[in-house]
């Protein structure tokens, strides 16, 4: 894991924003650079040891996916889901700072309100 610790109110804020947007459901959050992490938050439920380099290094790429689809006729990048058999990945990436929130279950919507929630806390970060 990550030597260098993000600072603890953008933690909190990212806690905050996606249990109000999910609730219960929230699994994880993990807060990404192209050269550092720091899991956030883990549910009490989960494996709190989890091996987490090679997620991180998957959810990096999209630094580069958001440069290939920058000036595309879809508009701007705003989330991704990967989708699994017992929950979903939602990552979300602004500038130089991408985060990744594991869910149970939920339905569509819920993750734009959550993508939004996460974008909003780490576009105030950047200002």
């Amino acid at each position: 894991m990550s030597g260098e610790s993000s600072g603890d109110g953008l933690a909190d804020e990212l806690v905050s924003a996606c249990r109000t947007s999910i609730g219960d459901t929230l699994r994880s959050i993990t807060l990404f650079t192209v050269e550092d992490y720091d899991q956030l938050y883990i549910r009490e439920d989960l494996e709190q040891d989890a091996e987490l380099d090679r997620f991180v290094a998957n959810e990096r790429l999209g630094f580069t996916s958001q440069q290939t689809y920058g000036d595309s006729e879809l508009g701007e990048y705003e989330f991704t889901i990967r989708a699994f058999e017992y929950g979903y990945v939602t990552r979300v990436i602004v500038g130089d700072r991408g985060v990744y929130v594991t869910t149970d279950e939920i339905h569509m919507d819920e993750f734009e309100e959550l993508a939004t929630a996460a974008r909003g806390v780490l576009r105030e970060e950047r200002t």
